[in-house]
Formats: C-alpha cells, structure tokens, sequence
C-alpha cells in the first residue's frame, strides 16, 4: 500500500476542513492531566504526520465537532488514497475496484489479527449504533463483501437488518452524508473480521446521548446479538451517568470507540459497564502483523466522573487515577494504516472505494471478534472477562510505544504506551479470540 509523505505545513486543524459537516464529530477538548507530577513527552512522527494530514487537508473528520449533549462519529477519512473521488459526488463504478486498491482488506486484518480461520456460532449477531439513515447501506455492504469474496448478507437471507431508533425496519431518520460514511465503516469492519456474523444496524433519530442510547436498548432487545458496536463520543460532563444504564447489557460486549483527538476521556468510552476501542498503528508484512504502536490520536485519559471496574484497577501499573480508566483493548485505526470501505451516498466530493481511519475502525472490529468468539454469559460483563482471561503475546498483542499526547500526563500509563497495560491501547490488540 502507498503511504506517501506528509509536508508539514501546520499542526492546527483549519476550521475549513469542518465547515458543512453535519451532525457530530471529532471533540478537541482534553481532561487535565491527573496527579501532582507530569511528564512532557515529544511529539512521535505518528502525531507530527497525523496533525499535518488535518491541516493539509490529506486527512479530515468525516464529522463535525460534538456540541453539548450530542455525540460525534470518530472516523477520519483518507482524502487522497482512496481512489472513490468524484467533485460532482458521481462516485465511481464498483464493476471498476474490484478488488479495491487500497487500504487493508479483510485477509490482511484476519491475518493480523489471528483470526482468518474461524467462524462464529450460528446466529452470533453484531448490532451497530448510529445517528441517521444510510439509505444505500445494504447495497453497499454487499459491494464490500463481493469485492473481497465474501458471500452476501442481505435482508432476505436474514443476514442483514436495519431499524430505526424503535426497532421497526422502515421510517427511517434523515438520511445524513457523514454519518452514512460512518455506518458504512461499521457494517465492513464487521465483514472483515466475522464474515459469519449476522449484522443488525440501528438508526437514531440523531446524534443526542438520548436517542443513542435509546438505539442501544433497542440493540440490545433482538435475538442473537452478542455485541453492539458504538463509534462515537462527546466530552465527559456531570450529567453523562443518566444514561449509563442505557449500555449496561449483561451478556453482551458493549463496545465504544475510545476517540480521535488524543489524551482526554470521553463518553461513552468512560462508562465502566462497555469495552472502550483504542487505536494503534498496525503496521503489516503480507498479511502477518509486523508491529503495532500506540496510535497518536488515540482517546485516553482517567474519567472525571465513572467508577473504576475492580476488574480493571487490578491490572493498572500504578495508582493515580481512582475513576474509570480509559481504554480496555486496541485495535488498528491510523489512517496512515487504514482499512478499505465501500459508500456510494457521496459526502463533500467522496464516495466509492474510500480509505478510513479512527477509533470507529476499533470498535466494530473488537465487537466482531466480541460476537465470533460468543461472549460471556449470566451476570458477567465482557469486559471483566477480557481482564480475567488473557495472556500478553499469547493472547493480545502488548502495545509498548508510542504516544498520544505532545503535551503533558501523569502517571505516564495514561498517555504512552509501555509494558502491560496503558490508557490509548489499554491491555493490547488481539491474537486470535481467547481474551474475548
């Protein structure tokens, strides 16, 4: 795969790049750090070409900024290396970009991963929570999956099924261009990683914690689903625990992208009831993972306001952060190494074959590998499973470089990554499905 060189020109996210995107995005804002001491770490080359590929404009959210009480999608779109770009927003044949040219696949993600010979029980469903309509989603998803040999999922197989925010499949929210792209990405991570799984998308009415949530009980109530999928997030505040209970589904791994602006926690990553996806750098030799570092937008940080899971204060290096810890577990999401995704519902000029990055890659691919493994029954979350049942370099990858900050944090843990456990890659990445 081309990964070409960045010229960096500016560290500073032009406001051009967010101007017209609609209905949540990226949030900026960061949690001070924690305890008395702090440690200034040097911006990596991963940091230094991330923020330059936002200022040149090769990267950009695909949405906008989360206000107060809304959440934002955590995807970054690769405007130069994917090859579906079209100004007057035609998109480009699928009959063209087959196989697609860019951006991994799933055998390379399956390889990486260790996880390309297995199948998941029969009926093992993903459920993946959104903001608005795609209306061409299951076209698309299908393209994606013919495009790399994987049979179809379709509403008359039974494979597929979207709803709105009720769980009725029909009147649908507004269709929403970012949030399409961002969907699109959800159902193809799911494909790449348990092409077996069966595959249910909810559609909130919008990106209020109120109807997402609500979307996440609705998940949660069909037959089958062993993971719900959430790739967004919006600033922590003191009333984000009213819908806590929304994401407490015993049973079920509920995960949530971690973010995509670095150091600083965010919701609903910070409940301690879901599996927070951070990101790495996943950088491959064939289909084999050659190494992974810590990904440098990367969410992270200690929850100003969620209790810590005993199961996760067992494991962290040292004290200094008495709340939730964010994250659990990692997964590729630098755009740099991005994974290849199929929308036709053109947004700002993109459509086709695209190349995507971000925290959203993590949270349905983890939710994926959550459902092909069968998650944990009873009383038990998934997550408490995760910490009890793992082995680093037996069953996750330990992620032991790498930064998400060029600022200052403490305890280090928080922000870099190290031996064992570490806020932006949490207790590593996967090798196979044993920890899940």
């Amino acid at each position: 795969m081309l990964r070409r060189s960045l010229i960096i020109s500016s560290l500073s996210v032009t406001a051009a790049l967010l101007a017209g995107c609609s209905g949540g995005g990226s949030p900026t804002s960061s949690v001070p750090p924690v305890g008395s001491q702090s440690l200034a770490t040097r911006p990596s080359a991963a940091y230094v070409e991330l923020k330059a590929g936002l200022a040149t404009g090769r990267f950009a959210h695909v949405c906008a900024a989360a206000v107060a009480g809304e959440a934002s999608c955590h995807s970054i779109i690769d405007t130069e290396t994917g090859i579906g770009k079209s100004p007057q927003g035609g998109g480009i044949s699928p009959n063209l970009l087959s196989p697609p040219p860019a951006g991994y696949g799933p055998a390379q993600l399956q390889g990486a991963y260790g996880i390309g010979a297995l199948t998941a029980p029969a009926g093992n469903t993903v459920a993946i929570v959104d903001a608005y309509d795609d209306p061409n989603l299951e076209n698309d998803l299908n393209v994606y999956r013919s495009a790399y040999g994987i049979p179809s999922c379709t509403t008359a197989s039974g494979c597929f099924k979207k709803v709105n925010q009720n769980g009725v499949a029909g009147s649908y929210p507004k269709a929403n261009g970012s949030w399409a792209q961002e969907t699109s990405l959800d159902v193809d991570m799911v494909s790449a990683n348990c092409p077996s799984c069966n595959i249910i998308v909810v559609e909130a009415n919008s990106p209020s914690f109120a109807n997402l949530g609500a979307s996440v009980v609705t998940a949660g109530k069909f037959a089958g689903v062993k993971a719900i999928s959430n790739s967004y997030g919006g600033n922590e505040s003191s009333t984000e625990g009213q819908y806590s209970g929304d994401y407490t589904h015993s049973g079920i791994a509920i995960t949530a992208s971690s973010g995509d602006s670095g150091f600083g926690a965010q919701s609903p990553a910070s409940f301690g009831t879901v599996v927070a996806t951070g990101g790495t750098t996943l950088t491959l030799s064939g289909n084999a993972r050659a190494n992974e570092t810590v990904w440098s937008g990367a969410g992270s940080g200690c929850s100003a306001y969620e209790t810590q899971p005993s199961w996760q204060g067992a494991v962290l290096p040292v004290s200094g952060c008495a709340k939730r810890v964010i994250s659990d577990v990692s997964y590729d999401a630098d755009p740099n190494t991005g994974v290849a995704v199929y929308d036709s519902f053109s947004y700002r000029g993109h459509s086709g074959w695209l190349v995507f990055g971000g925290t959203s890659v993590a949270s349905p691919a983890i939710a994926a590998i959550y459902a092909l493994a069968g998650t944990a029954n009873g009383t038990q979350y998934p997550a408490s499973y995760t910490y009890a049942h793992y082995s680093i370099g037996v069953d996750l990858f330990d992620i032991t470089s790498g930064s998400n900050t060029t600022a200052s944090c403490s305890p280090t843990y928080l922000c870099t990554g190290g031996v064992g456990y570490d806020g932006p890659t949490g207790l590593g990445s996967p090798i196979g499905i044993a920890a899940f």
